[in-house]
């Protein structure tokens, strides 16, 4: 591997010898110049409620998403990648641990329910990696106690005062108006240019596209061909690629693009009710909470140099696997307690098959609404799901019949005798269920961002017992 330190001693030793230091070649210096940090950095990009069909790279044609688009381009595409604690709060929270949620106790909503303080978050890891961890957007997780400063965030954008309530709309320092998604971009630009000399890794989590969308401006909805309720869902959705194009944009600016693992995907499928498509899948938010747009999301990941561009990953792979990823990137052994796997080697086509091969679902928290409670696993081609009426087992093969219409249970009893024994199996694994608003169970609300203008920083200093923070703000 190239060295910079010794690169730049052996080259200082020539010119000293022979004096040709001033007459280096400009190949030379141009190497000098922009030899790769041995650490890439690491983005997130967790985009609330987006629905598979409603990306143009996915084969969406009313709503314009170049930017995310050309992020794929540059990239791999993902088309099989799940969620596997839908909806917001145990996705963000399973992904950020490496886990499946059920491991905790998590087993639907249960907002405010603690992630263990005793196994490392995404950023912890990140932190002690040697990176710069910082995030922007929504934070949905762990206790009321387990603010995003308090589990590895090092630089945290405050959340921005809304107006009357309104999720979106927001008042700026001077008075102003401000579309809320658009001030999330402008900070993202603000920590990349800040630590673009360090390693980073950067969660980005913007409300949208959740709802209310209604209150997108015209400006960005009219970008879009998009018809009826789902023109105002286009405007936020066109607010979120212009927020990764400033992304690209600096990263480019700053010579970051090829040393920048992005990971796109989103929380769970999209929101019905307001023309969300998961396209060519049924379900997601609402109503489809049993079908497999409901888990089932656009992903892309970009690292140029390091995995092939403008290609197709078909695999079986999770949210879960970010956490892995980073690690290997990072160069640092995963924690014991995560269930991801490194999904590089299968993008670079140095593995073959799905990055996992099977994948479980288990939603049952007695306090959750009974249409989010879903028990399903994913295997080949194959989706088994349980009816929430009669406890049947009903299979799908998604190749053939991506909408689900055709139960082809009886014909492949084998199929599910084998799949069902597997789920049966993951299951003794977990722990109990800790449902919300019981004996030691979680609340209602979990840990929060301070709302207000810029920034909260966290200082570090290392302890005979490890690295403790203190929030500077």
């Amino acid at each position: 591997m190239y060295d910079r330190r010794q690169f730049l001693k052996f080259t200082g030793a020539v010119s000293t010898v022979f004096g040709f230091a001033a007459a280096m070649p400009r190949s030379l210096a141009a190497m000098v110049r922009k030899a790769p940090r041995s650490k890439p950095n690491v983005i997130v990009l967790l985009i609330d409620d987006l629905g598979y069909g409603d990306v143009g790279a996915f084969g969406c044609e009313d709503i314009p998403t170049p930017n995310i688009d050309k992020l794929a381009g540059q990239g791999v595409k993902c088309t099989n990648s799940y969620i596997t604690n839908p909806p917001c709060s145990p996705s963000r929270s399973s992904m950020m641990m490496g886990m499946y949620g059920q491991r905790f106790g998590k087993y639907g909503m249960a907002r405010g329910l603690a992630i263990p303080d005793d196994k490392p978050t995404m950023a912890e890891f990140m932190r002690d990696a040697g990176y710069v961890t910082g995030m922007v957007g929504k934070w949905d997780i762990g206790s009321r106690d387990q603010s995003p400063m308090k589990r590895g965030f090092m630089e945290v954008a405050r959340r921005t005062p809304a107006k009357d309530k309104t999720a979106f709309i927001c008042i700026k320092q001077d008075g102003t108006e401000g579309w809320r998604t658009e001030m999330d971009g402008d900070r993202m630009v603000e920590f990349v240019e800040r630590n673009k000399d360090k390693p980073f890794f950067l969660y980005f989590s913007p409300l949208a596209i959740h709802s209310p969308s209604r209150n997108a401006p015209e400006r960005l909805c009219k970008r879009s061909m998009a018809k009826g309720k789902r023109r105002a869902l286009a405007g936020a959705i066109i607010s979120v690629d212009d927020q990764v194009g400033k992304l690209l944009a600096v990263l480019k600016k700053n010579e970051l693009e090829e040393n920048t693992l992005i990971y796109l995907t989103g929380d769970n499928g999209p929101n019905l009710a307001e023309g969300g498509s998961a396209a060519p899948y049924r379900g997601g938010k609402g109503a489809g909470t049993q079908q497999e747009g409901w888990v089932h999301t656009p992903a892309i990941v970009s690292l140029p140099r390091t995995i092939p561009q403008g290609t197709i990953y078909d695999g079986l792979m999770c949210t879960l696997d970010v956490y892995a990823t980073a690690a290997a990137v990072a160069g640092k052994t995963l924690p014991a307690s995560c269930d991801g796997v490194n999904f590089l080697p299968y993008l670079q086509r140095k593995k073959q098959g799905d990055v996992h091969q099977r994948l479980y679902w288990l939603n049952s928290d007695p306090k959750d609404p009974e249409h989010r409670h879903l028990t399903a696993v994913r295997w080949k081609n194959w989706r088994l799901i349980k009816d929430k009426t009669d406890g049947s087992w009903k299979l799908y093969d998604l190749k053939t019949d991506p909408r689900e219409e055709n139960d082809l249970a009886r014909d492949h009893a084998d199929i599910v005798a084998d799949m069902s024994k597997h789920h049966a199996a993951w299951a003794k694994t977990l722990a109990p269920v800790i449902p919300t608003g019981t004996k030691g169970g979680p609340k209602e609300t979990g840990g929060t961002i301070p709302i207000g203008y810029g920034w909260l920083f966290t200082k570090h200093r290392l302890t005979s017992r490890g690295i403790q923070e203190s929030i500077s703000r």
